[in-house]
């Protein structure tokens, strides 16, 4: 049944809640805020934390090259890696939304018959699928090959990078 004093009951806690809410935004902000708003006052800075300068740091050390990480890479692992890949692409010789990758290490790009390459890939046809040019097309295809069409935003460790080669260049076609 809904009656008046019903209507008051859930009126009288939608205006408590709002109050509430605003209360709890007015403490947060005076609080929390730094008076950068235009609110009038000036606040100062409680602690400052001090950086080297950019010019007495060193780089930090990338790690090993990408062929020694390809020489000591685990197929195996590179196998779940591909699970990534495997809603476009096949290793069972069909074409998908991609292209099939069976034996792609070291084959001529734009190479599967039959399959609709991009402008991007076909421009390059000339080159091969080395496993250096994988590993840049892996890290960042769009970056690697501007108009490509795969939708895929990389693969950011060089580890699933030299796996995932190194599965691929056990596939065959």
């Amino acid at each position: 049944m809904l009656d008046t004093m019903t209507l008051t009951k859930a009126l009288g806690a939608f205006c408590g809640a709002f109050l509430v809410f605003l209360l709890g935004s007015w403490g947060a902000e005076t609080i929390y805020g730094t008076g950068e708003a235009g609110h009038g006052e000036e606040h100062a800075q409680a602690y400052t934390i001090e950086v080297a300068s950019a010019e007495g740091t060193e780089t930090a050390e990338e790690g090993p090259d990408f062929a020694t990480l390809l020489a000591s890479a685990d197929a195996g692992a590179g196998e779940k890696v591909f699970g990534k890949c495997a809603s476009c692409h096949k290793v069972n010789g069909e074409n998908g939304t991609g292209p099939h990758l069976n034996g792609v290490v070291d084959r001529p790009k734009a190479s599967i018959a039959g399959f609709g390459y991009s402008e991007a890939i076909l421009a390059v046809a000339d080159q091969s699928w080395t496993p250096e040019n994988l590993n840049g097309f892996l890290e960042n295809p769009k970056e690697y090959m501007p108009g490509t069409a795969m939708g895929f935003a990389g693969l950011p460790k060089p580890e699933d990078r030299a796996n995932l080669i190194a599965y691929l260049a056990t596939t065959q076609p």
